[in-house]
């Protein structure tokens, strides 16, 4: 009889663990450098990319594959940790999709060109690849997806939607803006965002991530270029107050635009995933998280307090990577590294830094 009880016992733990695993038939995923893969190199990388040199992809990959960091990305740590293969870049020709695709693209922005040409700063953007064009990409590939039975089977997939609104920053920035000017398109960027997530629920996607931005502030990139020598433009930490003010205000926005989301698609789980205060807490308490380094570049050759120099940057001639990117935060200066995207992959799981959690 004890052991009766114990094989029944056995199969009810069984039972339960299957049903909490959660899993899916693909991951499909739209976004900037933070998630692409490799689309914008399957053509032929644009003259001058330093990343399709070493030592770009050294921790994983052994070799440059077209990602922005040491390794592995946020989206691809999902995908081993729901047993799907890496994502293939979507642009990839004679591909097998069904398990999944990365539309992301570096350079890409959630809002189309006519956004940025009227507000002045059409140069900016060097790539098009704004996020409806990559869910036109999506579309394209769904008659070899999923043929005719589409929203039965995306409605068992993992839709990651960004991070996006970084680059229609940055674009805002680097064209003369003040973070408090381009905070003022916010609520348009955002709409943006939540206007993509709608196309993808109509389609059928039920499993819906959306992150907010990253703490640019503490970024070495913009610590390099907006350095001050008035110590009230910095916070404790050592980030630049204004733009991460930027930062979260995007990121406020963004998350009542998920709740509404949540309340007009009940039957959906559409979740935000905080890169921001993730990100963040990697900065305030590095050693926390095994890292050494939280705002200085693992990779280049700009020295300094952040190591980081446009004309000297990772991939370039002379710069050369940490000996050890996994106790660094900061990958390129601009990026992180696998172990930071490790992490964060970790805490979307988790639900410490997804709310709702990824996994139920």
């Amino acid at each position: 009889m004890a052991s009766s009880s114990l094989l029944v016992a056995v199969l009810l733990v069984s039972c339960s663990l299957a049903v909490s695993g959660q899993k899916f038939n693909a991951i499909y995923s739209f976004g900037d450098s933070i998630s692409d893969t490799g689309n914008l190199c399957v053509n032929g990388p644009p003259a001058g990319l330093t990343l399709t040199q070493p030592p770009y992809g050294e921790t994983f990959f052994g070799r440059a594959t077209c990602r922005c960091s040491d390794g592995r990305l946020v989206v691809d740590f999902l995908a081993e940790r729901y047993g799907l293969p890496l994502l293939k870049p979507s642009k990839q020709g004679g591909a097998d999709f069904k398990k999944g695709a990365n539309m992301a693209i570096i350079g890409a922005t959630a809002m189309g060109s006519n956004f940025f040409s009227s507000l002045g700063v059409g140069d900016k953007i060097w790539n098009n690849g704004p996020l409806d064009t990559q869910i036109q990409w999506f579309q394209n590939l769904l008659p070899s997806i999923c043929g005719s039975s589409c929203k039965s089977y995306l409605s068992n997939s993992l839709f990651v939607l960004g991070e996006l609104g970084g680059n229609d920053y940055n674009a805002q920035i680097f064209g003369g803006y003040t973070p408090e000017q381009a905070a003022g398109q916010s609520p348009t960027i955002v709409n943006g965002i939540g206007a993509g997530a709608e196309k993808l629920l109509s389609m059928g996607a039920k499993y819906v991530v959306i992150p907010g931005v990253l703490p640019v502030g503490c970024f070495p990139i913009y610590l390099t270029l907006y350095q001050t020598s008035n110590a009230g433009d910095y916070d404790q930490y050592g980030c630049l107050k204004r733009f991460n003010a930027l930062s979260a205000r995007h990121n406020s926005l963004l998350q009542s635009k998920v709740t509404s989301l949540q309340s007009k698609y009940p039957g959906a789980r559409i979740m935000y995933a905080d890169f921001y205060s993730h990100v963040y807490d990697m900065v305030k308490s590095p050693s926390s998280y095994g890292f050494s380094t939280n705002l200085r570049a693992c990779c280049g050759a700009g020295g300094g307090k952040y190591n980081y120099q446009n004309g000297a940057r990772c991939g370039m001639s002379g710069a050369s990577a940490c000996g050890n990117p996994a106790s660094s935060l900061s990958w390129d200066g601009i990026h992180l590294t696998e172990a930071a995207y490790k992490k964060i992959a970790d805490g979307w799981v988790s639900g410490a830094y997804c709310h709702p959690a990824l996994s139920s």
